[in-house]
């Protein structure tokens, strides 16, 4: 039975679907078997994020109001043969989204899959709400700055109180994932320190993704980055945040700082 885990957070641009296609991608790399869902309906960006925008013929809403049966709207990843995509809307708007319905669809997909990652919409609204309603972890993706902190500590109160196995009596387990790290701007202050932030939230932490321009390369050409560039920065960060998400034991590394062209150029003279 798969393990439903919703990727969120309350502020929207810091990285939660570019998030859950790395991991989702690293998951299905490390054997598992993985359907990422879009819940951002009205939007629609995962299937962009994949490379599958141009093979979307029916989505989650048409399974959820009947339209479509489950198996016509999921897309098979052409690169990971146990990778698939439900997408969203972009017709639609989040009302459309019912509890019973995304009830049905997780309990549908739960026997056949290893993992069913959900792809929250930024914000605390319906579409927020339900695709955490029946997660049994949640990544809290933030940046570390103020406003995405203090976001972030929202949702997981939320967490705490408006999921499935919270009016149970049970757990959601929760991680930390760290995006848009830059070590030069955390050493002048310009951004909080990764020990800050995990006092605010005193969560666990799960990773810490460098800000890099491979992540947006990725993104433009339709490849997750743990596949586009596996060699790179953030895909190794996320392929050490997936091993983590499976129980293994990695070490924690902080991103360092960038030695700049100006440092390089004195580093070779001197």
């Amino acid at each position: 039975m798969a393990k439903v885990l919703v990727v969120t957070s309350g502020k929207g641009g810091v990285g939660k679907t570019t998030s859950t296609a790395a991991i989702g991608a690293a998951l299905a790399q490390a054997g598992q078997k993985v359907v990422v869902v879009d819940f951002d309906v009205g939007l629609r960006n995962l299937d962009l994020v994949m490379g599958a925008e141009r093979r979307v013929v029916f989505d989650l809403i048409n399974v959820v109001q009947g339209i479509a049966k489950l198996p016509q709207a999921l897309i098979r990843d052409k690169r990971l043969e146990n990778l698939w995509l439900l997408p969203a809307s972009q017709t639609r708007d989040k009302d459309a989204l019912t509890e019973e319905g995304v009830g049905r669809i997780i309990e549908e997909l739960r026997p056949s899959y290893d993992w069913i990652l959900c792809d929250s919409p930024a914000g605390i609204e319906r579409g927020a709400t339900l695709a955490m309603r029946f997660a049994d972890e949640a990544i809290i993706v933030t940046n570390p700055e103020v406003s995405s902190v203090r976001d972030s500590d929202r949702i997981i109160g939320m967490l705490d109180s408006k999921t499935a196995r919270a009016e149970k009596g049970e757990r959601v387990e929760k991680h930390i994932l760290i995006t848009r790290y830059d070590a030069a701007r955390a050493a002048r202050g310009e951004m909080l320190s990764i020990d800050d932030v995990l006092e605010i939230l005193a969560t666990p932490l799960l990773g810490i993704i460098p800000e890099s321009q491979d992540v947006l390369r990725a993104s433009n050409v339709g490849s997750p980055v743990t596949l586009n560039n596996p060699a790179s920065s953030p895909a190794r960060a996320y392929v050490d945040a997936t091993k983590r998400l499976l129980g293994e034991t990695v070490a924690m590394t902080v991103p360092a700082e960038r030695a700049g062209l100006m440092n390089r150029l004195l580093g070779r003279r001197a």
